[in-house]
């Protein structure tokens, strides 16, 4: 083993001092002079860190300036509107009302690996990884640019949000490369070492307790809930009618004939809930009308409100599916607003628009005609819960949520189908959306195994606006056998229906059709639920054991 002089240099530490600051050891290199060991580990961390923490700051930013859009919610936003139908579908299908929770992880994921991989390029080549990070920003720009709710505000906040990161990326890479470089020279305060692992530790911990408290602040939608609580609903004009004592089929483990508030589903395209104040709301009916109306908060609760059961149901609900719900509705009716604006000759569509932007294209005639499509500003007796439309949402009955349950609107255009288009039309949808007469097997649910003997079966059947005539269940193929059909609400709402079947131990396959109160069943025929909603038969299978 060789030694070396007093004063002069190993060759590790020559190395090392004819290095430039910057120039990274061979990836994945261990150092033995106590320098990293694996530096563009390390690099990638300090990328994650630094965007990470830039974006949490943004949140906690616009939480204070730009409380209805932000650039992570706004690039959501963008990418939803860019995600093609059937990919939407997909990811309804997959995680149904957690489909914006999925985009979220999906889109930090995303946003981790680009920002790992911009550490590694500031590593290895200076200002590489800044312009990266400068992309990122200029995309976080441009989908705030492009948002409904787009204001100078949430521009500068993008652009901040950006320089920051770009800042931070600069600082723990040099952090990094002064650890690599000199690392057992003492540095004022700490060693580069410490240095570098205290300043990527700090940026880790902001990451973790900022995003936390951007969630709670952000996701809770702080300022409109306290205004929701503040809220005092008047008492109906026109109550609901009671719910008659026999609308429900007595089955257990059937869904509750009125859907409970925190179990109704959820689908929109808002990545996060838009924080609107009642006090500012205000609704405008414009464009082919003899008069343009604006109605407030307090003008609507001050109006003669009509309280109903309707139960609503998405479009993208698979045959089966439980995207739809029932509840009990306060508001005012749509025709009542209309007849105050005075449509003009002409006019066959009210394009409604959210306060994120979303829009829906309805036929006037829905809104014009005796039906209760109402602006809805309660739901089961509590003013309307902030994911479900706060402070007003329209509820129409007998159409498909995208032409018609607009939720945090704010303008109601009255125009025609040949002149504008709503959100999902361009998208491969259909204009008109009627919903379409279907049914549900509940209990027992599929898969379950169940003793021989009398098999309960229980379900829902529904034909908004025109109402259930009969329910009939089939084993195998075999003859259809009719169900006893509950009472229901109103032809507005679902209805209950059992049948009660003496079975014998084996395997069957069950399935259920539906016949409105017109006489027509429901279409027996499979078919996705683009471009108008699904069809077919919902069907199960039940093993039935000894």
């Amino acid at each position: 083993m060789s030694s070396s002089e007093p004063g002069q240099a190993t060759p590790s530490a020559q190395a090392r001092q004819s290095r430039p600051p910057g120039q990274a050891t061979p990836s994945g290199q261990a150092t033995h002079d106590g320098g990293p060991r694996h530096p563009p580990r390390a690099a990638a961390a300090a990328g994650v860190v630094a965007v990470g923490s830039a974006a949490v700051l943004g949140e906690l930013l616009a939480g204070f300036f730009s409380p209805s859009l932000s650039p992570v919610t706004a690039v959501g936003g963008a990418v939803i509107d860019a995600v093609p139908p059937g990919v939407k579908d997909w990811a309804v299908a997959a995680f149904g009302t957690a489909d914006k929770a999925a985009l979220l992880v999906g889109m930090c994921l995303v946003m981790a690996a680009l920002a790992a991989l911009a550490g590694i390029l500031e590593y290895r080549k200076r200002f590489a990884g800044a312009a990266l990070t400068g992309i990122f920003g200029t995309v976080g720009l441009a989908a705030v640019l492009t948002r409904a709710q787009a204001s100078a505000n949430a521009a500068v906040l993008a652009v901040l949000t950006a320089v920051v990161a770009v800042l931070l990326l600069r600082f723990l890479i040099r952090r990094l490369q002064e650890w690599e470089t000199h690392p057992l020279e003492p540095a004022p305060g700490a060693p580069p070492r410490r240095r570098f692992l205290q300043a990527l530790a700090g940026g880790a911990v902001f990451t973790a307790a900022g995003g936390l408290l951007a969630g709670l602040w952000r996701g809770a939608a702080a300022v409109a809930s306290e205004a929701r609580s503040r809220v005092k609903l008047p008492v109906p004009a026109s109550p609901a009618p009671a719910i008659p004592g026999d609308a429900e089929a007595g089955v257990e483990g059937m869904q509750p004939l009125v859907t409970p508030n925190k179990d109704f589903y959820r689908i929109d395209t808002a990545l996060t809930v838009p924080a609107v104040d009642p006090a500012t709301w205000v609704l405008k009916v414009t464009g082919l009308v003899e008069r343009e109306v604006e109605l407030t908060f307090a003008d609507l609760l001050a109006k003669p409100l009509t309280e109903r059961h309707i139960t609503i149901a998405c479009v993208s609900n698979t045959v089966g599916g439980d995207l739809i719900g029932n509840a009990r509705w306060l508001g005012w009716p749509v025709r009542e607003l209309l007849a105050l604006a005075r449509p003009r000759a002409g006019a066959d569509m009210v394009l409604s628009k959210s306060a994120d932007g979303w829009t829906a294209g309805t036929p006037l005639e829905v809104l014009s005609d005796g039906r209760d499509a109402l602006l809805a500003v309660a739901m089961n007796g509590e003013p309307l819960p902030l994911e479900h439309g706060f402070p007003v949402r329209l509820v129409v009955p007998g159409l498909y949520g995208y032409v018609s349950a607009t939720k945090w609107v704010t303008e109601l255009k009255v125009t025609r189908f040949a002149d504008d288009v709503a959100y999902w039309t361009p998208r491969g949808w259909s204009e008109r959306g009627p919903i379409k007469t279907s049914s549900r097997i509940d209990v027992p649910r599929p898969g379950r195994q169940v003793k021989a003997g009398t098999v309960m079966f229980g379900g829902v059947a529904w034909a908004q606006h025109t109402g259930i005539g009969t329910v009939e269940l089939r084993l195998n193929r075999g003859p259809w056998r009719q169900a006893d059909l509950a009472q229901g609400i109103s032809v507005d709402t679902w209805y209950q229906w059992r049948l009660g079947v003496e079975l014998t131990e084996g395997q069957y396959e069950v399935q259920v059709r539906a016949t409105d109160l017109a006489g027509r069943a429901q279409d027996e025929r499979s078919r996705p639920v683009v471009p108008d909603g699904a069809t077919g038969l919902h069907t199960i299978r039940v093993d039935v054991t000894p």
